[in-house]
């Protein structure tokens, strides 16, 4: 796959989507209660040659991490955010409404040439200046031809009418890393566009050196969020999978500073019961804070909300108000092993939280 060149991230600075299942894939409303992804948005390759591939599962070990990283993400080609009227030179319109395009559809192509930015559709977009144009775009799992003709506006330019994004940037939490593969875990769910609410379907992407400057403490129905910074030319690794169980990549070089390595637990030794999360509330530096596992839900076919926390720290709770967005990617451990990842928060109890199993992000990193 060719590498999609730097470019200038879409301008997102809104937080997390609100889920009812995060932020990041298309989520299903919870029964009563709203929760809200634990990834702070900010201003988002394959496994590096010679790494090991070998599958960690449970009884092996990795380094549990906690750290808190800026992530950036170039879409596999050009996701419709919105659509619009046009003010043409005569009426008012919407071209892009007309020929059949959707909110949540990717445009791949136009007239047979493969796009990957917004400067590529709205070049050829000048180019054909008004012409019947073609493009193929992906609509779930279909593959569609969509034809029409953008309009010329007052000002002389050409419009479709179509809002649209081609990369997103954040904040959020690694979970680990393995030594042996050079391979990392972080989120512990998906990235989904903030609009759409749908997974991103990612070309390349990479991780980058973050320091967490401020939080917002979370409160009751309004959820709390770190406030960082990084640095987009420090990338730290290169991001291989964006799945609804977290986003995958491995480092560019060894890191040794990250901790040491833990057993990984299988779903049957997870308990409720007392337990500890690793995060990086302030600065640079990692913290182990007292959790309760409160409740550990029946395994249910692609069911990723697999344990209810409750924050009981008394440092924590005072600086954050619980768990607040950018902790998502934070790890569970109990009993000295690995056993998962702080993903959400609920919105009406900012000490209460959802995670996921680390065998199911390690099935996904696979």
């Amino acid at each position: 796959m060719e590498q999609k060149p730097q470019r200038a991230l879409a301008a997102l600075l809104s937080v997390a989507v609100l889920v009812a299942s995060v932020s990041f894939t298309a989520p299903r409303r919870p029964r009563r209660e709203a929760a809200v992804s634990a990834l702070a948005w900010a201003e988002t390759a394959q496994p590096a040659a010679g790494a090991q591939q070998t599958a960690l599962t449970a009884g092996s070990c990795v380094i549990p991490v906690g750290r808190a990283v800026g992530i950036k993400l170039f879409s596999d080609g050009v996701l419709v955010v919105g659509l619009s009227n046009v003010q043409g030179t005569q009426r008012s319109c919407s071209p892009a409404r007309d020929m059949g395009l959707k909110v949540g559809d990717v445009i791949t192509h136009v007239n047979g040439r493969e796009v990957d930015t917004i400067e590529q559709v709205q070049s050829a977009i000048q180019t054909l200046a008004g012409r019947t144009m073609t493009l193929r775009v992906n609509r779930r799992d279909r593959q569609l031809q969509l034809s029409g003709a953008a309009t010329c506006t007052q000002q002389g330019s050409y419009q479709l009418g179509a809002w649209i994004r081609d990369s997103m940037a954040g904040i959020g939490t690694m979970t680990f890393y393995d030594p042996a593969s050079g391979k990392f875990g972080a989120l512990g769910h998906g990235v989904t566009d903030v609009d759409t609410a749908r997974l991103m379907s990612m070309q390349s992407g990479s991780i980058l050196y973050s320091t967490v400057n401020d939080v917002k403490k979370g409160c009751v129905g309004e959820p709390g969020e770190l406030r960082g910074s990084f640095d987009v030319r420090r990338d730290l690794g290169q991001l291989y999978a964006n799945t609804n169980a977290g986003i995958f990549g491995t480092l560019d070089q060894p890191v040794a500073d990250l901790g040491r390595a833990v057993p990984i637990a299988a779903r049957d030794e997870v308990r409720p019961g007392a337990a500890v999360i690793l995060s990086n509330v302030a600065g640079e530096e990692v913290k182990e804070y007292q959790v309760d596992i409160v409740h550990v839900y029946p395994a249910q076919a692609g069911e990723l909300r697999n344990l209810m926390i409750k924050v009981t720290d008394p440092q924590l709770l005072e600086r954050t108000g619980g768990i607040v967005q950018g902790m998502s990617g934070s790890p569970i451990l109990q009993n000295g092993k690995l056993v998962g990842a702080v993903t959400h928060v609920l919105v009406n109890d900012p000490t209460r939280g959802y995670g996921i199993f680390i065998e199911n992000m390690l099935d996904a990193a696979e």
